[in-house]
């Protein structure tokens, strides 16, 4: 496999490589560990621990830390599940039918998966160029220009850990308000409170991060548990809503948009506000790039798995879709459901029973309980990358990999305390959950938009890419453009409210949460991070001087 070299480099008189200093760099020595040479590995560590997956780790400098003990079958199940795109659009729905009604959401979701599509695979190659748990970060730190390689890398890290903290913090804010919703289906004098909702998602997290911790061993075997939950439950609960509820008109379903008391000026400028929940929804197959060192031939199959669980997953989300805007027979009634789940007021119009509403949302609630185990995985994994470059606070502490569970254990203890501390804001206000559906969205598209710009300018300018087994060829220039066009379609629109007329309670804190956090993360940089954060690619670097 060719050698990969950050800085740009041009070719000397005598055919030597010149650096941008245009001095000539000495020879370079292979220094790969042979097969017998791995006895300084965890023997853990060592499974599964392939040649290919050893020069991916050298090239990058890091120590393989990690079981790796997902191959194809359950890496593909990790990234459907995380994604959870049938479920999360059925439970976070709601602004696109405020804003919208029902067929804007089915149309928001043709256009968001045609432009997550080349997200999609402008991320599927970059993985395959550097398979590390760290993600968008390291992949800027190694292809962005020279002069701003350290301070965009940081700045990605932050992003990255900004959005994957808020989609744990979401995940858990829908599984406890869910778990309210129960109550509310089986008890009509229960007053549901804020304070309460927010009890129970300290419980979930709790309980999700245990599992994070102590059946992480096992983890691989309970996500083909999942995805299995994740594909067959799709189709008791569609038949049951096709079979039983009654049904509204292909016209209403299709054609039909409304405004619903927004405000806004036009149904085309509702719509678009309203989209953000067909974006959050298709999220998330990066995912897998965060456990990227714990995947066998990460290369290949962490880059394939993302593009499989993808396309898996939409027929199913389509035809969830299609079929629960088709059994809401009343916009007004399904939004003002008393459990707050539009995707409830479905389930007792089918069934007309409590136990029957009660058993299809208990079904809802343990397939995103599963969904929230692995985003936690997920999240801490990314946590644990940039803690371990020395890119946020308390380092030493959050890039340690448990011994004897082989987990980042102390990252997953502060997801749970970040998630905990979050859902403190639902006490106060009820936009508590649009703010995070928005901040996760956003800082996730803001990761999306400098990491593909930053490969769309080398391949623009013709400068060398490193080698990849899952490469996009020829395509890759009008794919990453597209990709970029589309981030920042979604950057912009995440950031606005729901209503036209705006107040304390409709009004879109993401954009207040994103910028005192970017900000935090800026004086952070300039004042700290700066002299001990060089990012990925220096060690990059540094190995390539050896090899």
């Amino acid at each position: 496999m060719a050698d990969f070299h950050s800085r740009d480099h041009a070719t000397g008189k005598n055919g030597a490589s010149v650096g941008i200093s245009g001095g000539p760099m000495e020879p370079m020595q292979q220094t790969y560990l042979k097969p017998g040479q791995w006895d300084d590995l965890d023997p853990v560590a060592r499974e599964g621990f392939t040649m290919n997956d050893q020069h991916d780790m050298q090239r990058m400098g890091k120590k393989q830390e990690f079981r790796r003990n997902f191959r194809f079958i359950t890496t593909v199940g990790f990234t459907c599940c995380v994604m959870g795109t049938w479920e999360i659009l059925m439970t976070s729905n709601t602004q696109a039918l405020l804003a919208g009604g029902s067929a804007a959401l089915f149309w928001s979701l043709c256009w968001c998966y045609t432009g997550q599509t080349f997200i999609v695979l402008s991320l599927a190659e970059m993985s395959s160029m550097a398979p590390t748990a760290g993600g968008q970060y390291h992949w800027v730190s190694e292809f962005a220009p020279q002069g701003s390689q350290r301070l965009l890398s940081y700045l990605s890290g932050w992003l990255s850990t900004i959005s994957w903290q808020s989609i744990v913090a979401l995940d858990c804010y829908l599984v406890g308000t869910v778990i309210q919703s129960l109550v509310i289906i089986n008890d009509e004098s229960y007053a549901a409170t804020s304070w309460q909702a927010t009890l129970l998602i300290f419980a979930s997290v709790i309980g999700i991060g245990l599992f994070n911790m102590f059946g992480a061993k096992h983890l691989p075997l309970a996500e083909g548990l999942f995805v299995a939950s994740h594909f067959f439950a799709f189709f008791p609960v569609i038949i049951v809503i096709l079979v039983l509820a009654p049904k509204t008109t292909p016209t209403k379903v299709f054609l039909t948009f409304s405004d619903n008391g927004a405000g806004w000026p036009t149904i085309a400028w509702a719509t678009l506000v309203g989209q953000v929940s067909a974006m959050f929804s298709v999220l998330g197959s990066d995912s897998v790039a965060h456990m990227a060192e714990e995947v066998q031939e990460a290369g290949s199959i962490v880059p394939r798995s993302m593009v499989w669980s993808f396309f898996l997953n939409i027929p199913f989300t389509f035809g969830m879709v299609v079929s629960y805007l088709f059994c809401i027979t009343s916009l007004d009634d399904a939004v003002n459901d008393p459990t707050g789940y539009p995707f409830i007021y479905v389930f007792r119009q089918a069934t007309g029973s409590k136990s029957g509403t009660t058993g299809m949302t208990a079904v809802i609630l343990l397939l995103l309980i599963m969904i929230t185990i692995s985003s936690m995985a997920s999240t801490s994994r990314q946590t644990f990358a940039f803690a371990r470059d020395n890119g946020l606070p308390f380092s030493s502490w959050l890039g340690q990999v448990h011994r004897k569970w082989h987990v980042p254990l102390n990252s997953i203890v502060f997801t749970m305390i970040f998630t905990c501390a979050v859902s403190l804001i639902n006490i106060g206000s009820t936009a508590a959950f649009n703010a995070l559906l928005s901040l996760s969205t956003v800082a996730l598209m803001a990761t999306y938009l400098v990491s593909i710009t930053c490969v769309l300018l080398r391949r623009i300018r013709g400068q060398y890419l490193p080698p990849a087994r899952w490469s996009l060829g020829k395509l890759g220039l009008p794919i990453n453009a597209c990709a970029l066009v589309y981030s920042c379609w979604s950057f912009f629109w995440s950031f606005w409210p729901n209503s036209y007329s705006i107040n304390a309670e409709n009004f879109n804190w993401a954009c207040v949460l994103f910028i005192g956090l970017m900000g935090v993360g800026s004086i952070l940089y300039f004042t700290h991070a700066k002299k001990i954060y060089e990012g990925p690619v220096a060690i990059v670097e540094d190995r390539d001087k050896l090899r």
